[in-house]
């Protein structure tokens, strides 16, 4: 009767595991930073040195318990995650902005007039760095390609069939937008100061 009460309290336990497995998705981290790197980096061009990246800490006040299950069941799913980003949508808003880039923004990237902000967009941080002449063109270039950006964050969570991980996709492209930035290039720090790489 004992081993009965104990196989039945273990398979409830595996029973409940289970359904956490299956009603947790975990946003598979590992998986977007390697995706948006390869994006950024097709973008961007010429691969700009990188730093390393640091090691992910635990959210603080998690048990021990809790973050050990947490790490199990995470790891699970890490191992089959992947973040699509080869579908006609996302390549071709990578052509256009790869294009952009090229054409008209590197410019003023590279003088300091334009910096990738904290939230993965472009921003005039310098408008007096842009001849008069040129400054609506370059408002326009930095609005079409916050457009694309807003877009491109939009179509991959879709197209991983998980429009809720937007913003996650967002933060994680915003780091390596900044990761990718050249030496002398503007970015804002967590405080919203804009820093030279």
């Amino acid at each position: 009767m004992r081993k009965l009460v104990a196989w039945t309290a273990l398979a409830g336990l595996f029973a409940l595991l289970g359904a956490c497995v299956t009603i947790n998705v975990y946003f598979p981290e590992a998986a977007a930073q390697k995706a948006a790197e390869q994006f950024v980096d097709k973008v961007l061009g010429e691969k700009a040195k990188e730093q390393p990246n640091p090691a992910p800490q635990p959210p603080p006040g998690k048990a021990p318990g809790a973050m050990l299950l947490d790490f199990l069941i995470a790891s699970a799913y890490a191992q089959s995650a992947d973040i699509t980003i080869q579908t006609p949508q996302v390549q071709a808003i990578q052509a256009r902005m790869q294009q952009r880039f090229a054409g008209s923004l590197s410019k003023y990237v590279d003088s300091g007039a334009v910096g990738f902000t904290r939230d993965g967009l472009l921003a005039v941080r310098d408008a007096a760095a842009v001849p008069l002449p040129e400054r609506a063109a370059v408002n326009a270039a930095v609005a079409d390609e916050n457009r694309d950006r807003q877009a491109v964050y939009r179509e991959i969570a879709l197209a991983n069939g998980h429009p809720e991980w937007e913003g996650q996709i967002r933060d994680t492209f915003a780091r390596q937008w900044i990761q990718h930035a050249r030496p002398g290039w503007y970015y804002q720090d967590a405080s919203g100061a804009w820093r030279p790489k």
